[in-house]
């Protein structure tokens, strides 16, 4: 296998990207609205960029849209066509939601819907709004729609560390991901916190309760930054995508992207937290690999594997299998080509010329490319290894 020319795209990788391109090309386009919190004033963007597409002679209609008594954002929803919404008895109470049917019915250009990550009245086709949205989308219909930083799966345990308020409403992180426009509608705590005093988020007797709790400047500050972290993320990600696809070898100096290596053992479940936590301290993008060799799992190995796997699809960390009897010279490869800027691989239990020598292999792989190897168990010693072309990698372990 070494003598393969990774400056070739995999075949397999292009022909699905193509499939996925034509398929997605059918689709109508997903744009969505975010910010860090409510009342920042996403609906009220959305309304506005709705009313400018409208001058230029879109068909836009509002599927949901949510007010919430603020004039300003009422005043905007005059002017568009409105779907009425469709009842669901729920209990003793009757809840109206988006009615589906009648916004593929209608057929559109463009539809607004207001809080993407809604989960939907007991009886609905799909359980959450996101999914009635993908259904939209697959129909050819543009849609207009909104988000908190909050509602991502991958970043809710983050922000009930921020704020102490658990998020019960989320969605997958692909559907940010794979939205064809993010926009944020970004201000200051300072200005959040005077539109609350005004009475133009909540009422003014539950805005004192928001700004004691939730809407701490403290926590408006955390999760402004996170919102604005994620958004550059996904630009880095564009250009990495780019540069992937005209075959432009890495790595790229555009950001940094951590791969953590893991195996069929208990101690990655340690390291892919650790990872985890690492990639959010050092504003990061994140993926894991497991290079498949010749060894065949038991049973119980085979499980604790699957149990890592989940683990990273929980924690929204990308994973690849890579099969290749040479492991380190697999990661390093694989680590090449994706633009990743460190490695962080698990600390051998026993330090012996075993693992000195895989250690030594890494850096011999690795000088061209500047990435450290991390381990991901404290605590952290830092050694320093001088290798032949005058370059520091340091190893924590």
């Amino acid at each position: 296998m070494s003598g393969i020319d990774n400056t070739r795209p995999d075949p397999d990788e292009l022909l699905a990207s193509l499939l996925s391109e034509e398929e997605k090309s059918k689709w109508g386009k997903l744009r969505i609205f975010f910010g860090m919190c409510a009342g920042v004033g996403k609906t009220y963007s959305m309304l506005k960029a709705a009313h400018a597409e409208k001058l230029k002679g879109s068909d836009i209609i509002i599927g949901y849209v949510e007010t919430h008594n603020r004039k300003e954002t009422s005043d905007l929803s005059e002017g568009f066509e409105l779907i009425p919404r469709k009842s669901f008895r729920y209990k003793t109470t009757v809840v109206q939601e988006m009615d589906l049917d009648a916004i593929i019915a209608r057929n559109p250009q463009v539809v607004l819907v207001d809080e993407l990550a809604h989960t939907n009245a007991p009886g609905s086709r799909h359980v959450k709004r996101y999914q009635d949205v993908q259904e939209i989308l697959k129909n050819g219909i543009n849609v207009y729609t909104t988000l908190n930083v909050q509602h991502l799966e991958s970043r809710s345990e983050t922000v009930a560390q921020i704020t102490g308020i658990i998020v019960r409403e989320t969605l997958p992180d692909e559907i940010f991901e794979n939205a064809d426009e993010v926009e944020v509608v970004d201000i200051t705590p300072d200005e959040l916190l005077q539109r609350l005093s005004e009475g133009k988020v909540y009422t003014h007797e539950r805005s004192k309760e928001a700004v004691e709790h939730f809407f701490r400047k403290g926590n408006i500050t955390a999760l402004r930054e996170m919102a604005l972290r994620i958004v550059a993320d996904r630009v880095d990600k564009q250009l990495h995508d780019y540069l992937q696809y005209n075959r432009i070898r890495g790595p790229w100096k555009s950001g940094l992207h951590l791969l953590v290596a893991i195996d069929y053992k208990e101690h990655s479940t340690r390291l892919l937290r650790w990872a985890k936590n690492l990639a959010y301290s050092m504003d990061a993008n994140i993926q894991a690999i497991f290079v498949e060799t010749q060894h065949k799992l038991n049973p119980k190995e085979r499980e604790q594997l699957d149990k890592n796997f989940n683990l990273a699809k929980h924690l929204g960390i990308k994973f690849r299998i890579i099969t290749n009897n040479e492991v380190v010279k697999a990661i390093v490869d694989f680590a090449q080509k994706e633009n990743c800027t460190h490695i962080i691989v698990g600390k051998p239990r026993v330090r012996n010329e075993v693992t000195m020598f895989l250690i030594l292999m890494f850096i011999f792989w690795v000088q061209t490319m500047r990435q450290r190897i991390i381990s991901g168990k404290g605590p952290l010693r830092l050694l320093s290894l001088q290798i032949s072309l005058n370059m520091s990698l340091p190893l924590y372990w």
